[in-house]
């Protein structure tokens, strides 16, 4: 039988929470293995909107950052026919290279690797008999299988606070340099948004309470649809673009009981963390890695 591969510490998921968390770890010079399905850079639907308070936790050099980065002074926030300008200094950036930038600046080895089965052996975690460690955490998202087999019974997600999002990140010369937010458009039971990024680059995005929109027998797509057609109406894109989004789900933050069981923590969406009034998730992502290495 192959010999298992073993780390103080393994971190399944390399998103912001898991290399947050590893970051943190090698600064206490502790070691870590990340073990990510996918293969990085990768493709990750997300608005990519990161706050101040981000930049400030992951000591960010922004004059340094290689990536495309823009920061955005107003917020045009748009909520039944009135509009308020947020003037508070927000920034943009493409999940496709953030997220490699902080998985290679963590210095922690990341291997490619779907994590199954989750087992616990004479005091160590065994991943898929091919792993083993003494301190396990689960960064892996949503669908996070450290949460599926560990957590999920303490910390059982409420239905009702599921969002579900459709979303598309396009190059695009766009023509207005501020974030645009849409709330509860037309009874959409969440908001919109218009986000440009550096050097030719947008995301457009609907989002909603899932429970909501099935309860009634609503559905997102329609929403999307009133959305395009409100950006083109406005000028915002061009009337001939071609948009065709995609969609994704994740948890937002209720009361959760329990983020450590022993040697094992759940952090980042895996915990279902994102914050309940903009439904924002790489803030208590990054944050929740650094305090499980803490």
């Amino acid at each position: 039988m192959t010999e298992r591969v073993f780390s103080p510490v393994i971190i399944v998921g390399g998103g912001p929470a898991g290399s947050s968390c590893a970051w943190a770890l090698r600064r206490r010079g502790i070691d870590s293995l990340i073990l990510d399905k996918a293969r990085f850079p990768r493709t990750k639907l997300c608005a990519g909107w990161i706050t101040p308070e981000v930049v400030a936790d992951l000591e960010m050099d922004i004059g340094a950052y290689p990536h495309r980065f823009l920061t955005f002074e107003v917020t045009r926030v748009h909520l039944y026919g009135l509009r308020l300008n947020m003037r508070a200094p927000q920034h943009s950036i493409r999940r496709f290279e953030f997220d490699h930038w902080l998985l290679e600046r963590s210095g922690a080895q990341v291997l490619n690797h779907e994590a199954r089965r989750i087992e616990r052996r004479d005091g160590r975690f065994v991943i898929d008999d091919r792993f083993e460690c003494e301190y396990l955490v689960g960064a892996g998202g949503t669908a996070c299988p450290v949460y599926r087999g560990l957590f999920r019974e303490v910390n059982p997600r409420a239905r009702t606070l599921q969002a579900v999002a459709l979303e598309q990140e396009l190059p695009c010369e766009w023509r207005d340099g501020d974030c645009h937010l849409w709330f509860f458009h037309k009874g959409l039971p969440g908001y919109s948004w218009y986000v440009p990024k550096a050097d030719g680059y947008l995301n457009l995005g609907v989002g909603a309470m899932a429970a909501r929109l099935k309860d009634r027998g609503d559905d997102i797509r329609p929403h999307w649809d009133r959305f395009e057609a409100r950006l083109r109406g406005r000028g915002l894109i061009d009337g001939g673009l071609e948009l065709a989004p995609q969609g994704y789900a994740y948890y937002l933050r209720d009361g959760v009981q329990r983020l450590r069981l022993d040697k094992a923590f759940v952090i980042g969406d895996a915990a279902g963390l994102a914050t309940r009034d903009m439904a924002e998730g790489i803030g208590p992502a990054v944050r929740s890695g650094l305090l499980a290495a803490e």
